[in-house]
């Protein structure tokens, strides 16, 4: 090993950058403008950093660990980000104001990180509320094209609650959803019964189902040539089966994946973070960690039923126009409901989720 004489190292050669009036000024421009808390406006920031020689670019956030944020690039560079504590989006409590899927702009520092100056306008997103925090959202993913929900009969079993909420969410954001009806290999003759059953509801309403099992490498190629060219959430209970799925439509990802617990026949959580995929020809899959609860967020009670489809469509026949589908007379969506041809199930989570809006909760078990 060579023996390093650190008396003898000479940093007289050292260029800093810039001579000592810019080095002053900028020591005097960080902490009045960039640095201090009084100042709430990025684009002063920003403008004061480009005049000092700030390198400032655009990427898609591509994968949130809670404190950093991997952004990939316009030059294909990939780079950890942080966003400032004061960082927030107007209009949206949220607890986490950057999602994967996000397009932003960021200042990247002599260290090759960089932090979050702006996130462009979105397309959509699909939020809601967080767990703990009644008052706050939660973003599970930015800029889709699609959504997938897994669903699962058994082992465990996915609610048709739970369904619903999510389905109505995505209808409020404008998101196209697909459900993937997975595990069918483990299904008994009652429960593949079921399953077809509400696989013949959701496709009659307008949501394209898709049966697989993604142990077993059965139907995920039907699924594999929707994902191309689009930007596809992958969402679920825990245990149902989306890493596996990942895994089964993209092998070289290898992700980790869990057990179903005999007792509660519930998962548990293999997927810490939320973080995108490219997919072979084009395109990402957002691969989020599972949720037990879904509650819906900044959504009226007089909203809820549009947002169900089948409810919607019969409300226009109903004899007061701010008919809740209740209790009113003259209500053509309860008439549906007694004649089949809404189903009893949706009705019911449509009830359900107005609860919450009386209630100002949700209920996580869903």
């Amino acid at each position: 090993m060579t023996e390093v004489r650190l008396s003898s190292f000479n940093t007289g050669n050292f260029n800093k950058g810039a001579g000592f009036i810019k080095q002053t000024l900028w020591y005097f421009v960080n902490a009045l403008f960039v640095r201090a808390s009084w100042n709430p406006f990025m684009g002063i920031k920003v403008f004061f950093l480009k005049l000092f020689g700030a390198k400032i670019g655009k990427g898609l956030v591509i994968k949130n660990t809670g404190s950093w944020y991997l952004v990939k690039t316009e030059d294909g560079r990939t780079i950890e980000c942080k966003i400032k504590g004061n960082f927030r989006l107007k209009g949206i409590r949220s607890t986490n104001p950057i999602a994967v899927g996000d397009y932003v702009q960021i200042i990247i520092n002599n260290e090759g990180t960089a932090f979050i100056s702006e996130i462009e306008d979105r397309k959509n997103y699909i939020i809601r509320r967080a767990s703990n925090l009644s008052k706050q959202s939660h973003i599970l993913a930015a800029n889709l094209d699609q959504c997938m929900l897994i669903v699962t009969i058994n082992y465990p079993e996915t609610s048709t609650i739970f369904i619903d909420r999510f389905l109505a969410t995505a209808e409020a954001y404008r998101v196209p959803v697909k459900l993937i009806f997975n595990k069918t290999d483990r299904y008994n003759e009652d429960d593949t019964r079921y399953m077809d059953a509400l696989i013949n509801l959701y496709t009659y309403i307008g949501y394209p189902c898709f049966k697989v099992s993604a142990l077993n490498n059965i139907g995920t190629d039907e699924v594999k040539k929707d994902l191309k060219g689009k930007v596809t959430l992958l969402s679920g209970n825990s245990g149902v089966g989306k890493s596996t799925l990942i895994n089964a439509i993209l092998p070289e990802q290898t992700l980790k994946t869990g057990e179903i617990s005999d007792y509660h026949n519930k998962g548990m959580h293999t997927t810490t973070f939320s973080e995108m995929f490219p997919v072979d020809g084009g395109g990402y899959i957002i691969d989020t960690p599972g949720i037990k609860g879904f509650g819906t967020f900044d959504m009226e009670e007089e909203e809820v039923g549009h947002y169900f489809k089948e409810i919607f469509e019969y409300s226009a026949q109903c004899k007061y126009g701010n008919c809740t589908h209740r209790h009113e007379p003259g209500c053509a969506v309860r008439d549906a409901v007694e004649k089949h041809l809404i189903s009893e199930s949706r009705y019911t989570s449509y009830l359900n989720m107005l609860e919450d809006k009386e209630e100002g909760k949700y209920r996580a078990a869903y």
